[in-house]
């Protein structure tokens, strides 16, 4: 369960899928024990006896003094056991949710760094794609693939909380790939990235594209130990949405306005969008595309092709 928003359960867990397949769940046990014992002895021509063994002690006495009396032994006693595997960590009933989240975030950015030095070590150019749902990551990546596969090599990581259908698409392309299913976790995090780079076997001098769960909130605070991170945005959505989503746009180094071809039948002002990112992050980088024309993405294929070693000269 994650510890910062919430999100994920311990029936959710982790999966990931293609070729291998990898699950982690919680613990979480419960043993509860209540005895009640109740007791009436009514004075007044009738006489209820009834017993509840709960373990509560209370005494009661009523004398009335009108022709019937209520003696009321009631004993109350409580035996709760609780036990809560939760990695070790134990939380006082007032403990605040932000040391959780510093707890959490650490161990999340001691293992980033070990996948960075890994990146690092085999000169692989690791990229987080992070965006809201529909903003056309996945068309955004597989025209890359599709136009560059025999440039350079690639590697795919695809994050979603249910269902293989966007890495079926890239392994369609015959491009590497691993996809991690989150249950109901709303973001990647670097173990989970670990686990599926153990399978991908990469070779050095290539580019590993992680396509995150759609969200701009959570993944801005996870870092996967990546080399920079691309914030996509569509011309279907709000020029705003730097201004609401500060945090992803603040962490990211690139941006790219997706879906340019449909300019001229949405109400979005491409120059507002780029003044309000810049507001919050004055070094973001922009590339104006289409996944679907092909419009601009030449201006990103050669950024790319800037950033790593290509396969042949």
């Amino acid at each position: 369960m994650c510890g910062t928003c919430g999100c994920g359960s311990e029936e959710g867990g982790v999966r990931i899928l293609m070729p291998g397949v990898y699950q982690e769940g919680l613990t979480h046990s419960h043993e509860h024990h209540h005895h009640h014992g109740h007791s009436h002895d009514h004075d007044h021509s009738h006489d209820h006896g009834h017993s509840h063994d709960h373990g509560h002690s209370h005494g009661h006495s009523h004398d009335h003094g009108h022709g019937h009396s209520h003696d009321h032994d009631h004993s109350h006693s409580h035996d709760h056991t609780h036990s809560h595997d939760a990695g070790g960590i134990t939380l006082a009933p007032n403990k605040k949710i932000l040391e959780v989240e510093q707890d959490v975030l650490h161990h999340n950015q001691v293992m980033a760094a070990r996948n960075r030095g890994y990146f690092e070590a085999l000169n692989i150019l690791t990229l987080n794609l992070v965006s809201s749902p529909g903003s056309g990551k996945t068309s955004l990546l597989e025209r890359t693939l599709q136009d560059l596969k025999d440039t350079l090599d690639f590697y795919v990581i695809e994050g979603d909380q249910q269902t293989v259908n966007d890495a079926n698409r890239i392994s369609a392309l015959d491009v590497p790939v691993i996809q991690i299913n989150t249950g109901k976790g709303c973001h990647l995090e670097s173990d989970m990235v670990f686990e599926a780079v153990k399978q991908l076997q990469m070779k050095a001098n290539a580019i590993l594209m992680i396509e995150n769960v759609g969200n701009l909130v959570c993944p801005s605070m996870f870092d996967l130990g990546e080399k920079k991170r691309v914030v996509i945005i569509s011309t279907t959505e709000g020029e705003d949405k730097p201004l609401k989503y500060p945090d992803m746009f603040h962490s990211s180094d690139i941006c790219i306005i997706n879906k340019i071809d449909l300019l001229p039948y949405v109400n979005f002002d491409v120059g507002k969008v780029k003044d309000y990112a810049l507001q919050v992050n004055a070094n973001l980088k922009f590339f104006e595309v289409s996944a679907t024309t092909g419009e601009g993405m030449e201006a990103w294929y050669e950024w790319l092709k800037e950033q790593i070693v290509p396969k042949k000269a």
